[in-house]
Order: C-alpha cells, then structure tokens, then sequence
C-alpha cells in the first residue's frame, strides 16, 4: 500500500475519532452504571453485575411497557411510510402552486416536537379544547370527552399525533429519493405506451425502495426513543397505561432514583435498536443480491 492510497484514511482518521469518542463514552458510561448499585445522586456503591438487568426483567411492568413501544414505533412508522409515499408522489409532480404545497407540507418540521405536544395538549382538553367544541357544536359527542383520562383514547391518539410530526421528514427523505431517479426512463416507458400505474408499479416504487427503507430505519430510531409527545400529554398515565420504554426510563432514574435501573433500560434500548438495525439491514442487502 503506497502513500497516496493511506491519505484519504489520514484526513478522515481526526474525525472519526471524534466521532468515536463522543459515541463510546455514554455507552461505556452507561455500561458502567447498568453493572453498579448506583445511589439517587449518582455515586457509585459498589459493583452488583448482572443484578440490575434481573430486576428489570422480573419486573411485569417492564414487558407491560417493551410491549407498547413496540406498538408505538411500528403504528408511527409504518402510518408515516404509508401517508407519506403518496403525499411525496403527489409533490414531485408538476402543478401550480407546487413550491407552496412543499413548504406547507414541511412547515410542521420547524416547530419543535414540545411545541406541537402543547399545542395537542390544550386542543385535548376536556373542559375548553377545541376537539370537544367542534364535536360538541356538529353533535356528533353530547358532552366533554377526557380525550386523555383513558388509554384506550389517549394511545392512539399519541400515535396518530406521532405520525403527523414525523411525515415531513420523511417526505424530505423521499422527495430526495424521487429526484434522483432519471427521467430517461419515463419518457422511454411512455413511449411504449406503459400507464402512469404501470410505470409507479415497476419503475418509481422500485427504484424508490432504498430511499423507503433508509426511512423505516431512522423514524424506527427516532420514534422508538421518542420522548415528548408521550411525556407532555399524559407522563405515561393514568396508571402507566400509555409509557414507553423512554418514560419509564425517565421515572425509573428521576422520579424514583434508580439510575443503575435506569442505565439497564438504556442498554437494552439500545441493543433492541443494534438488533432491528442488523437484521433489517441484512434483509435488505439480501434483496438486492
């Protein structure tokens, strides 16, 4: 190996080591806390090993709550992937008024998701919101609704909630995915006569598959380590009926202070989302072949 060929490698080594640093240390930090009684002001007590990750699994809650975010990610990502593929379709064609129509359907992505969480929040209420008001005055409810006193309203609300906030970016993720493909092949595929369904069935969802796959694989990371929407609206209640893995991992360190608890949540996150990557990752290079 001559010089010239190790001197990419030399520019980039600084900033992958950076990089590097900035990753593995809250990891081998967490790793740390996850094998230690840790007390509530973060000292440790001593090492106690695999302790911490036993009383997690024995604890019923925990499956109660793994289970649900499981339902979350897979209700937002999958609600998103599927509103935003037509959304996106639609925007990449030409129309008047086609610049207007991306940056309303983008605008959402500028407020932060706290923001948006509030803003439900009060539209929610069961006493002055806007929900109740409308529903009220077309006669469709005959009094107030505690949209979020009841999981069985609150949790699919959450995730329609979920679904609006994260349709932007995917909709950016896909419109990049529309724009690269060349317009070669529709104009050789119109000349043969092929439909506009024929040409989306063959040509346009195929080549647009990576940039749909590159979508599931970030909003899964991001919905399932999401935090505010759940948090704002409902603090996981009433009675833990709407936590997820980040909530109850925001109690278990700060309300009850079990960090070394806290830290075992934070491991088995992450090695869920490891997992998923992986495997997702290795089916769809397994496509290609």
């Amino acid at each position: 190996m001559n010089t010239k060929s190790l001197k990419p490698l030399v520019y980039i080594l600084p900033s992958f080591l950076l990089a590097f640093l900035i990753i593995s240390y809250p990891i081998i930090d967490l790793i740390r806390l996850s094998v230690n009684d840790v007390s509530s002001f973060g000292d440790i007590e001593g090492f106690i090993g695999l302790l911490n990750y036993q009383d997690i699994f024995e604890d019923e809650l925990f499956f109660e709550v793994l289970l649900r975010t499981l339902y979350w990610t897979v209700g937002v990502v999958f609600g998103t992937v599927i509103i935003s593929v037509p959304i996106a379709l639609a925007l990449n064609e030409d129309f008047y008024g086609k610049g207007f129509a991306r940056t309303i359907v983008m605008l959402p992505w500028a407020i932060s998701l706290a923001m948006t969480a509030v803003i439900w929040k009060w539209i929610l209420n069961p006493d002055y919101g806007m929900l109740n008001h409308l529903l009220l005055s077309l006669g469709l409810i005959d009094s107030n609704v505690g949209w979020l006193a009841d999981a069985s309203t609150a949790f699919p609300i959450q995730i329609f909630i979920g679904i609006l906030v994260s349709i932007p970016f995917t909709i950016s993720i896909l419109m990049g995915g529309l724009t690269s493909i060349p317009t070669d092949i529709y104009e050789a595929a119109y000349l043969d006569g092929s439909s506009y369904w024929h040409r989306l069935k063959t040509l346009t969802l195929p080549l647009l598959k990576p940039f749909i796959n590159i979508a599931i694989v970030l909003n899964v990371i991001y919905v399932f380590n999401s935090f505010p929407i759940i948090w704002i609206l409902t603090e996981g209640g009433p009675s833990n009926s709407t936590d997820i893995l980040p909530t109850y991992l925001y109690k278990m360190a700060f309300q009850y202070g079990e960090i070394g608890l806290a830290a075992a949540v934070s491991m088995i996150m992450l090695a869920l989302l490891l997992v998923f990557t992986f495997v997702y990752a290795y089916f769809a290079m397994k496509e290609k072949k």
